[in-house]
């Protein structure tokens, strides 16, 4: 991956973030998180 690649990806995650936090009060952000914890476990369970 180029560093202008990564720069783009970053900067579309940063937005994406930015806009959950002041449009939709963080709900995404949260779920994402949940589902997160959710796939480490299983993950782990396949260990």
């Amino acid at each position: 991956m180029t560093n202008p690649i990564a720069f783009v990806l970053g900067l579309i995650i940063v937005i994406g973030i930015c806009v959950d936090i002041f449009m939709f009060d963080t709900a995404y952000l949260l779920f994402l998180a949940r589902k997160l914890a959710e796939f480490t476990e299983w993950l782990a369970f396949w260990r």
